[in-house]
């Protein structure tokens, strides 16, 4: 018997972006996690339905749909509205350095522009040096030190993170890209560290102040908040990292850390730290690098500032 001809309406795929561009618009959606717009988020959803790559060529654009994929289609632009729940919890994954990740509500959806940094090599920063350890704190999805072990395979890279779903899910992304280099563990910050020293420290720690936490758009609320939330100032873990990372650096070793907003708070209490803001290809956003003897240089006040917390 024949099989059945599927039923076509007059919809393409082009017709189906435009529309949830169209409703994520008109229902005053956030988009802050791993997509910044309407349309490029009604594309992924669009895809992740009709199980095609998330760079399809244009050229199917055009491609008219069946009564059935339009309705996946439709339930996904649904969950996005009236949940608010990121698109990348939806589909189930977020591309970072060139890479895709399993996203869940385990950890923060990957977005930091560190990407940018690990496929640039960080350099200028690490200035031709020779890095054989790497440490990721606040490790999260695993995004960064997987990324980080995946363009440099010799280095030995590791992940740390607190929370043990955070753990879970990094681990499910190291099979899931086979970073056979990359080793994860259970620290709060440098706490189970004892002993360790890296060429190269990289962190995303939480630096969301408590106000900013208490009034982010409903879409934050699906992510984890001890991946968010970092005091008054958003400073709480970074003072620490600060504080306690010349122990487990080498001699010439890098702190690279993102603050984001909280840039402006951190230049204000350490105005004699000689920290290098980044500028990334859309300019400056809040990630400095710091020498290990500089923050030696400054470790008292540091400290200070880091214990009063």
């Amino acid at each position: 018997m024949p099989a059945e001809t599927p039923t076509f309406e007059q919809l393409t795929i082009i017709d189906l972006i435009r529309h949830g561009g169209s409703r994520f618009a008109a229902a005053g959606l956030t988009f802050g996690h791993s997509f910044d717009n309407a349309l490029d988020e009604a594309t992924q959803l669009v895809l992740h339905a009709l199980h095609m790559p998330h760079d399809l060529s244009p050229v199917y654009g055009n491609s008219r749909v069946t009564t059935e994929e339009k309705e996946k289609v439709l339930a996904l632009f649904d969950r996005r509205v009236n949940e608010r729940i990121p698109a990348c919890y939806l589909t189930g994954e977020a591309w970072f350095a060139g890479l895709s990740f399993k996203s869940d509500p385990r950890a923060l959806v990957p977005r930091s522009p560190i990407a940018e940094l690990i496929e640039a090599g960080f350099e200028p920063w690490l200035g031709g040096r020779e890095v054989h350890r790497a440490l990721d704190l606040c490790t999260g999805s695993g995004c960064i030190a997987i990324a980080t072990g995946h363009y440099h395979p010799d280095w030995e890279v590791h992940g740390v993170d607190i929370s043990d779903d955070a753990l879970a899910l990094s681990a499910e992304n190291k099979a899931r890209l086979h970073a056979d280099n990359v080793t994860f563990i259970k620290s709060d910050l440098f706490n189970g560290l004892n002993g360790e020293v890296y060429d190269l420290i990289v962190t995303n720690p939480p630096y969301v102040t408590n106000d900013e936490t208490d009034a982010l758009p409903a879409e934050y609320a699906h992510e984890p908040e001890l991946g968010l939330r970092a005091g008054d100032d958003g400073l709480d873990l970074a003072l620490k990292i600060m504080r306690d990372a010349p122990e487990h650096l080498s001699e010439h070793g890098l702190l690279i850390c993102e603050v984001g907003e909280a840039e402006r708070a951190l230049v204000k209490l350490l105005p004699e730290v000689p920290m290098a803001w980044v500028e990334f290809k859309v300019g400056q956003m809040g990630i400095f690098v710091v020498e290990r003897q500089d923050l030696v240089e400054h470790h008292a006040k540091i400290k200070a500032l880091a214990d009063a917390r």
